[in-house]
């Protein structure tokens, strides 16, 4: 099995403007998710502000043997998560996993992608 079971992403924002055709082009923050596992991941993210309480967690699945890749400007059970506001999020799997983070900045006609890889739990 490859990864770990929990991941954090300490730094996210998503821009409020973008430049370009959507939704190719939609100033967005993504989480990237590989599953190795020959059984789905079930994986949780909870959403950190500076200045308020959590919100989520976002269920969603990533297939055995796939990946997948989330925006984080289409969540939106239990709630939207608000553009120009910064934000960290923890991943939970319940299988191990490899998270990536990525952002498109298209707020300006040059567009800036920025992407890491998060951190991973113990």
């Amino acid at each position: 099995m490859t990864g770990k079971q929990t991941w954090a992403i300490p730094e996210g924002y998503i821009p409020e403007g973008s430049t370009g055709p959507e939704p190719e082009m939609t100033s967005h923050e993504t989480v990237c998710i590989l599953n190795t596992n020959d059984e789905d991941a079930t994986v949780e993210i909870t959403v950190y502000f500076t200045d308020r309480e959590p919100i989520g967690p976002f269920e969603r699945t990533v297939p055995a043997e796939r990946t997948a890749h989330f925006r984080f400007n289409e969540f939106e059970d239990p709630e939207e998560i608000p553009k120009g506001e910064d934000f960290a999020s923890v991943i939970e799997s319940d299988v191990p996993v490899v998270c990536q983070h990525t952002r498109l900045d298209s707020r300006q006609a040059e567009n800036a992608l920025l992407t890491t890889i998060a951190h991973p739990g113990e």
